[in-house]
């Protein structure tokens, strides 16, 4: 390879490097004038390659429309001890399961989540807000106008997703949603979920009974008189 791809290659590490977000290769190409999208990406290839050859604790992926730099699963055990961090933040299993919802069903209002979940989502639709993963996209265009909710880039990073066609089949989200709640669920969660059951009439709705039945069952709507 020639000097002057030699230092391309570089300046392309570089700038992905730096980043806290991914980076399109149209950003890319904004600050390395001169080139084709094809080569940005060929250069991109060619560094994912070299990690991968060397066995890198760093990742270059493609997520959300952009490149960004990951460190390896592979030595994940390694970085945990060195924070001496025991387990990333999870979402709580209330909060999976509404962020299905609007996943699959985007745009949707808080009623509609409400409706197929069987309980309030107040609290948790404004912990996923706050967590940037999922937004108010605009208003529905019935009595009232309620906000509709979509997701966001930081769900597609989250999920490590570069675009919502990357979703997966409805049942290998719901595998994945009853895998978390079998084998990450903590105290806190179980005192939340029991706290959902008591403030239900003591009693569980279907949709909590089997997860499928969050992205399964039919929406149910309500007709709200018109003033006369």
């Amino acid at each position: 390879m020639s000097s002057i791809n030699t230092e391309l290659k570089g300046a392309v590490e570089a700038i992905i490097f730096i980043s806290e977000r991914p980076v399109s290769a149209e950003e890319i190409l904004n600050v390395l004038e001169g080139l084709d999208l094809e080569t940005i990406k060929s250069i991109v290839e060619e560094i994912k390659k070299d990690y991968e050859q060397r066995n890198s604790g760093i990742k270059l992926i493609e997520v959300a429309g952009g490149y960004q730099m990951l460190t390896s699963p592979n030595y994940a055990t390694f970085i945990k001890k060195f924070y001496k961090i025991k387990h990333a933040e999870k979402l709580t299993l209330p909060s999976l399961e509404t962020l299905a919802i609007v996943a699959y069903k985007q745009p949707v209002t808080k009623v509609e989540i409400e409706a197929i979940r069987g309980v309030n989502v107040d609290g948790v639709i404004k912990n996923l807000i706050e967590k940037s993963l999922i937004r108010i996209v605009g208003r529905k265009e019935v009595v009232g106008r309620p906000f509709v909710y979509g997701t966001t880039r930081n769900f597609l990073e989250y999920f490590g997703l570069n675009s919502l066609q990357e979703l997966p089949p409805v049942e290998d989200f719901v595998q994945s949603l009853s895998e978390r709640e079998t084998a990450e669920i903590t105290p806190l969660e179980e005192e939340e979920i029991e706290n959902n059951q008591t403030t239900n009439n003591e009693s569980v709705s279907p949709a909590e009974e089997n997860p499928k039945e969050i992205i399964d069952k039919k929406e149910e709507t309500t007709d709200i008189p018109k003033r006369s």
